[in-house]
């Protein structure tokens, strides 16, 4: 499933311009202009990171991520061989991702293709789709002009790994935010046959915030939505 978006070396893995801008186009649906090919600083979607972590070492039953640094073609991802409860994701000294994890582990392809997949549908929908409304409740938004909006950490916890196709729901989100910097927590409910067998957030950073202005938002809408039609890969 991700053998198209990241190249493998012998002792590390890096993820081209072009891979990290297919991967947010055509799994997560992510038109974030910092993953465009030709973005003057190009960054490989976090979501990619998190899914090599979930492809190379399973699914435990609670698992935290804290991105610590960005991805660009540059990057040599250094992945642990034998990974333990805590390990990090490494490019030379720089620590990229660092991941913590608890209980049982599955290797199950079916498990975590399915995990991958619907997390990373719900992290793309996110923007503008629930961001933008979310802000707007408590009548502020981003600064158009230069969308700040990091991806800081997530969390999954399941009650168990004797899932197969767990699908994803929609939780209440929250924002909060003082001055000109705030916190977005996204929450979704993992279910198999109906029933919620765990639960997860993504955690994201906010910065520029400003006064909500209805005529902005409304043009930054018709912006993306016209990038998505026009960049949509085939």
């Amino acid at each position: 499933m991700l053998s198209p978006y990241y190249q493998q070396h012998a002792d590390y893995v890096s993820i081209s311009r072009e891979q990290g801008c297919r991967f947010a186009k055509c799994v997560a649906d992510d038109y974030n202009p910092l993953h465009d090919k030709d973005a003057k600083k190009f960054c490989a979607p976090g979501d990619l990171l998190f899914s090599l972590v979930l492809d190379r070492y399973g699914i435990s039953e609670r698992m935290e991520f804290t991105f610590a640094g960005m991805v660009d073609e540059n990057t040599k991802l250094n992945f642990p061989e034998q990974p333990g409860e805590e390990f990090d994701v490494n490019h030379g000294e720089k620590v990229i991702l660092k991941v913590k994890r608890e209980g049982k582990t599955s290797k199950c392809p079916t498990l975590t293709n399915s995990v991958i997949k619907n997390y990373v549908e719900f992290s793309g929908a996110a923007f503008p789709h629930v961001i933008i409304p979310l802000m707007g409740k408590q009548a502020v938004m981003i600064n158009p002009a230069r969308p700040m909006i990091i991806y800081e950490s997530m969390i999954i916890n399941l009650n168990n790994i004797d899932i197969k196709s767990p699908t994803l729901e929609f939780a209440e989100p929250s924002f909060e935010y003082a001055g000109k910097r705030g916190k977005i927590t996204l929450r979704f409910n993992l279910l198999e046959n109906g029933e919620k067998v765990g639960f997860g957030e993504k955690h994201m950073v906010v910065s520029g915030i400003r006064e909500y202005c209805q005529s902005t938002v409304d043009d930054l809408i018709a912006f993306y939505n016209e990038r998505k039609a026009t960049l949509k890969p085939a």
